[in-house]
């Protein structure tokens, strides 16, 4: 049995979203450490934290968003950091840790490790074909208007399928907080979903980054790195299909990945090393210009490529900042009055 254990002792177990690495990371990592990575991935927060709070996931390392870590932070998931085996901590960006510590109080269970917006993806032939040149594609409106999302059905809408993210999108469309936990609000809400219902080819949460690079779909409400991974798969296939992004001019969400250990983690000594190597600036760098979402490293930053710092929708401008929403911790009364809310979305009815 000890033979086994120590054996085990050389694997490392990562539970993280899917299409959200380079694709050499962790190869680089096993080769400089001699430590196994046994990789899996999620597509939802949701599915993440039904694992986390069912106890003994087998993960040692796991990347929740920071809505979602709050909460599991409260429900006394994880284990709180030892700093001191991160020598490479100071290469995060102070700012971030600041915005990420509403979610955890001192940055003391995780670090930030990439972040992005929620806003809109689509192939602007398609839709100017379906709604003229004048389509407008830089607000809620070119889905939230019935008549707009009638038209464009034809091509293809999709949203990903997250009441916590997707929900705040219509409640800020309508003029209501975010977070909002008034019944009439959500109620409101869930009425915009429905009269746009009809035309909605799809509710997912990956499957639109290919739709989009091969012209599956013309919108997808989704993030915007993925829609920016759409974007570099269409023009890698030759081209024929141009996917762009915009960060609505109402606002949008943003979220922040985090990187943490949960409380019965089995290889902790690993998971700190595992942690350690992505704070390098060089392999976050890889890293964003692999997926095209921005880091919480500031080192990094003179890395990645200037195509990719330099634009607005990756990098967003202070002044589109200031409009972008973070997706709240709500209580769990609202959050199973949501997901009620989103089955009766998806099925219509």
């Amino acid at each position: 049995m000890a033979g086994a254990v120590q054996a085990d002792d050389k694997v490392l177990h990562v539970y993280n979203w899917s299409d959200y690495i380079a694709p050499d990371t962790i190869k680089k990592f096993e080769a400089e450490s001699g430590i196994k990575v046994v990789y899996d991935v999620f597509d939802s927060n949701e599915t993440l934290e039904a694992k986390l709070l069912a106890g003994k996931s087998g993960y040692d390392i796991v990347v929740p968003s920071n809505n979602f870590l709050a909460k599991q932070i409260k429900a006394g998931v994880y284990q709180k950091l030892d700093k001191s085996k991160l020598p490479n901590w100071k290469n995060l960006n102070t700012d971030l840790l600041k915005a990420v510590s509403v979610s955890d109080p001192g940055n003391e269970h995780a670090f930030p490790y990439m972040w992005g917006s929620i806003g809109i993806g689509f192939n602007a032939e398609k839709v100017k074909a379906a709604l003229g040149a004048d389509a407008p594609t830089n607000s809620w409106d070119l889905l939230f208007k019935p008549e707009n999302a009638a038209k464009l059905k034809s091509c293809g809408i999709s949203f990903l399928d997250s009441p916590t993210e997707m929900i705040p999108v219509a409640l800020h469309y309508l003029g209501y907080p975010t977070d909002s936990q008034d019944k009439k609000q959500l109620a409101e809400a869930e009425a915009l979903f429905l009269k746009i219902r009809p035309s909605v080819g799809y509710f997912h949460s990956s499957k639109y980054i290919s739709d989009l690079a091969n012209g599956n779909i013309c919108v997808a409400v989704g993030y915007s790195g993925d829609i920016y991974q759409a974007k570099s798969r269409a023009a890698e296939a030759g081209d024929k299909v141009k996917v762009s992004y915009n960060i609505p001019k109402e606002g949008a969400g943003s979220f922040y990945d985090m990187v943490a250990i949960p409380k019965d983690a089995e290889n902790v000594e690993a998971a700190y090393k595992f942690m350690n190597y992505l704070l390098e600036p060089k392999v976050m760098a890889a890293i964003t210009n692999s997926v095209r979402f921005p880091n919480g490293n500031e080192k990094a930053t003179a890395l990645v490529d200037k195509d990719i710092t330099s634009d607005p929708g990756i990098y967003p401008p202070a002044d589109v900042q200031a409009k972008l929403y973070a997706i709240a911790d709500l209580p769990a009364a609202t959050q199973r009055e949501m997901t009620r809310s989103w089955t009766k979305i998806k099925s219509g009815k």
